[in-house]
């Protein structure tokens, strides 16, 4: 029976770390803090009715800062858009609910249509309907104000604070290194299992929204957790990025720099410097073999 409940609830384990968690909550303090400081004090009273759906907007920003529903596009076009359609039907349409029905649903649309889907601009379409008298009088001046500036609050203090982590930059853009996606798939591997997609989540250290069934499918990552599929000595090539893997202060990108080849495996040496992450800017050598075992796959510069 409880196995049945988390199934009709989609109730999930987490991966996500600990310390990952408290910084995504310490964020949204420091994000929506300072976003309702400075709109209260530019905006006045007319902030209230926007500081809900920017609530949800900093869920995205702080906790999930590499989703396609959090980047910079999605932010600032399904809040924009989907204030224009609110103000639209509470002018054209007398009925509020209605009025409330339509503003939501196109918003929903016109989001899908300019690839720009935000969840939480639903709430803002909203609230220009039913948001009073008060945001009714600002007509199409609630695009700018509050809406715009809101956002635009909100953005920066994301960019500010994610910037202080390097493995979770934002916007994604902001990562200096990328997968190397000319990695092809080998379609002729061994099906995934699930505990290799559960370590692939925990170790990128990530809050997705989709099923362990659906990241089958499409997370390639998640066969690096596959013997097969660890990096081997010969592998690791003269002025190649790798990374560890890792997530958090553990995560780091290593750039081979220099090597010392020999038949021998304990004389194989290779000279490595720390390109990001932890021990940014220090260099050290190692054999080959140890830095395969160290790295997970490799990446490459945005």
């Amino acid at each position: 029976m409880l196995y049945k409940l988390k199934n009709f609830f989609g109730v999930e384990r987490s991966s996500t770390s600990r310390n990952e968690k408290i910084i995504a909550s310490i964020g949204g303090i420091l994000g929506i803090s300072i976003c309702s400081f400075l709109s209260f004090h530019i905006l006045g009273d007319e902030a209230v009715f926007i500081i809900p759906s920017l609530g949800a907007s900093a869920v995205l920003l702080f906790a999930v800062p590499h989703g396609a529903l959090s980047q910079p596009w999605s932010l600032f076009m399904g809040h924009i858009v989907s204030a224009f359609i609110g103000v639209s039907c509470t002018l054209l349409v007398p009925d509020i609910a209605i009025a409330a029905g339509l503003a939501v649903g196109l918003s929903i649309g016109a989001m899908h249509v300019l690839n720009c889907i935000h969840p939480p601009g639903g709430a803002t379409a909203l609230a220009a309907v039913i948001g009073g008298p008060a945001i009714h009088e600002l007509g199409y001046q609630f695009i700018l104000s509050p809406v715009y500036l809101n956002v635009f609050i909100i953005f920066i203090m994301a960019l500010l604070f994610n910037s202080m982590f390097p493995w979770r930059r934002y916007p994604v853009c902001m990562m200096r290194f990328i997968e190397n996606k000319n990695q092809a798939l080998d379609e002729t591997r061994s099906p995934l299992k699930d505990k290799h997609i559960e370590q692939a989540i925990k170790d990128m250290d990530l809050v997705l929204d989709i099923t362990t069934e659906d990241l089958q499918r499409l997370f390639l990552i998640s066969l690096k957790h596959s013997e097969s599929d660890r990096l081997q000595p010969e592998d690791i090539l003269l002025d190649h990025y790798y990374t560890n893997g890792k997530h958090g202060s553990s995560w780091s990108v290593r750039h081979v720099i220099d090597e010392s080849p020999s038949p021998r495996a304990e004389n194989d040496l290779i000279i490595y410097r720390c390109s990001e992450g932890a021990h940014l800017g220090h260099s050290n050598s190692c054999t080959r073999e140890e830095f395969a075992r160290w790295a997970a796959r490799e990446v490459i510069k945005s």
